[in-house]
């Protein structure tokens, strides 16, 4: 157990973290979605293999799953139905904006969840499928769990783009010394 004072003086920024992280997150992904049209958005890359759009539902569908009621419920909802999150949601404009607005809808619920936690709550166990967490465990699963999909949605994304074309969120490849370079100009 972490002792109160500690507790108190650190949560907050643990949580500012977790949120910094949650939201870069959100954003890689959203990067990706932006350079995609909706063939791309809806393609699979091969047999057998997830679409963007399928992702991108499954994330919408855990997120609201997980992060609804997150300190007093399981976090695998009897409404929810994982299965159906992998089939291929019907391609078309309207269907991608519907998904955006699950999308958006699902990670609103993880933003409020996190935002409403106190120090004390840092301590709290809660569940995933009859499984007790630490909060602080149970959102560390969620970030390795979300971390995967969108570097997926990511390697999709840019399957379909094409590397010649693809707009980097990151560093781009061979740009590393001049980021560097930069950062140290910017501290100087």
């Amino acid at each position: 157990m972490i002792n109160a004072t500690y507790s108190e003086s650190v949560s907050g920024d643990i949580v500012q973290g977790w949120l910094e992280v949650f939201r870069r997150q959100k954003a890689f992904a959203e990067h990706a979605f932006d350079q995609l049209d909706d063939s791309g958005f809806f393609a699979s890359p091969g047999d057998g293999l997830n679409s963007v759009a399928v992702i991108a539902q499954h994330l919408a569908g855990n997120l609201k799953s997980r992060w609804s009621d997150f300190l007093s419920s399981d976090g695998e909802k009897d409404w929810r139905d994982r299965d159906a999150e992998f089939n291929p949601p019907k391609p078309s404009a309207e269907g991608r904006a519907a998904l955006m607005r699950e999308w958006e809808q699902a990670w609103r619920c993880l933003f409020e969840a996190l935002e409403s936690l106190s120090p004390a709550d840092i301590d709290k166990e809660v569940t995933i499928r009859g499984v007790s967490h630490a909060v602080h465990a149970a959102v560390a699963r969620q970030l390795d769990h979300y971390g995967f999909h969108i570097g997926q949605i990511n390697v999709i994304a840019r399957m379909h783009v094409g590397s010649d074309k693809w707009k980097w969120f990151t560093i781009a490849p061979g740009g590393t010394k001049a980021f560097n370079e930069a950062i140290r100009k910017r501290r100087s």
